[in-house]
């Protein structure tokens, strides 16, 4: 930060330094609390209060003693995960953009649509397609990249995902309910071993191509670790410049192969990959 006359919150400055000692703790009492770091016990108890709320400690019944949440602990690991997907995925994809010229990105599962969390497109030779930005949400059921993750994922977590949408409301959701469409999708899906993008989808998450058309076409590609799939990757061309066959038979088994690499890298390290 540049701007050093802007002050900070020393009311947040402590309540992350309770939930650190706490975590680094795994249990502390508030008279522990109050013993290391010397904040008031009347302060400790409203900081003790905010972080039980947000859910991020609870208290143990046996001594009274705060506790780190279990939410708190999966929110890290996943993020840990994520960060060592996109560690491992970013050089992988970099050398697709050099080999294929075409963009790429990475994406993670989250409950209603994948998330991108890294992108080749400033490097690939056709940068004018840009993709993503990190963050940006991408429909499960229309993309390529969904489909192919969807196909290829858990069962348990294929069900849950789909009983989401289900749920969701969202037009671009829609195909959910229908069970023999999402199963013909899926089953193409896995014949051809990449998704497709839907004919009608022109990568906006809700609308059909007559209102947005970004003119793209995509094949999608899940990252296969096991029986795990933390992610998925995919290639992006504009549609003037290859059809669909002709993208399929030169593209879909260099991105394969680029999902292949980067399953075996991470399937070599010890953290766990399950997503």
């Amino acid at each position: 930060m540049k701007n050093t006359s802007v002050k900070s919150i020393r009311a947040l400055s402590r309540g992350l330094e309770v939930l650190q000692l706490i975590q680094v703790s795994e249990a502390m009492t508030l008279h522990d609390l109050h013993r290391v770091s010397g904040i008031p016990k009347a302060s400790l108890l409203r900081i003790l209060k905010t972080l039980m709320e947000e859910g991020v400690i609870w208290q143990r019944i046996v001594d009274d003693a705060y506790v780190a949440s279990y939410s708190l602990s999966e929110l890290a690991s996943r993020i840990d995960r994520e960060t060592r997907l996109v560690e491992i995925a970013s050089p992988v994809l970099e050398r697709l953009s050099e080999e294929v010229k075409w963009p790429s990105i990475l994406a993670v599962p989250r409950l209603t649509h994948l998330e991108v969390k890294e992108t080749n497109a400033p490097r690939a030779y056709f940068h004018h397609i840009p993709l993503g930005p990190i963050g940006f949400q991408i429909n499960y059921l229309r993309s390529a990249t969904g489909r192919a993750y969807l196909a290829y994922c858990e069962q348990p977590k294929r069900e849950a995902i789909l009983d989401r949408l289900r749920r969701s409301g969202r037009k671009g959701d829609a195909l959910a309910h229908s069970e023999e469409a999402v199963a013909r999708i899926l089953d193409e899906t896995r014949a051809r071993g990449f998704g497709l993008r839907d004919h009608d989808f022109g990568g906006h998450f809700d609308e059909g191509r007559a209102g947005v058309d970004d003119g793209r076409d995509s094949i999608g590609v899940a990252i296969r670790v096991g029986a795990s799939v933390p992610g998925a990757i995919n290639i992006t061309w504009a549609k003037r410049a290859l059809n669909r066959a002709t993208a399929a038979e030169t593209l879909a088994e260099r991105t394969m192969a680029a999902a292949r690499e980067i399953a075996e890298r991470l399937a070599e390290t010890p953290k766990n990959f399950t997503g």
